[in-house]
């Protein structure tokens, strides 16, 4: 593996954080605590890999500009600019959350889960699609 390899294995880490979170969602929402607490860990965990090889990609790579044309050119920044703002404020959501949590403080979990998990998911998908958009090509869209 390269540090080239890295976008899709950020947008795979991506993805399955959104899919961890969705089942982590719909275990709780059947009182299922134990499955849902440890798919929640695996999420955060799942996500602190991505930022791992986020970083380690762009330290070596830097930026690499969208050269795209036509109306995909303002889709790409809109979602971008939304992803990575949002995207800034998950990991101190996340990691209050989840300290909470495990800490069994249930009313305070709840109030921060019910923005942190849309944030979260938000970013996760998008971040996907940020991928697809910069480095698959263009056929494919």
């Amino acid at each position: 593996m390269t540090v080239h390899d890295l976008p899709a294995v950020n947008a795979s880490l991506n993805a399955l954080s959104g899919v961890l979170l969705l089942t982590g969602y719909a275990l709780i929402r059947t009182r299922r605590i134990e499955q849902h607490r440890r798919c929640m860990i695996a999420a955060f965990a799942t996500s602190s890999a991505f930022l791992v090889c986020y970083i380690v990609y762009h330290a070596q790579v830097g930026s690499v500009p969208f050269t795209r044309p036509g109306l995909v050119r303002p889709l790409y920044y809109t979602i971008l600019i939304t992803h990575v703002t949002l995207a800034a404020t998950v990991p101190p959501m996340a990691l209050v959350t989840l300290t909470r949590g495990l800490k069994g403080r249930y009313p305070q979990h709840v109030r921060m889960a019910r923005w942190t998990f849309p944030i979260w998911l938000y970013v996760s998908v998008t971040g996907v699609l940020v991928y697809v958009l910069l480095y698959q090509p263009t056929w494919l869209l």
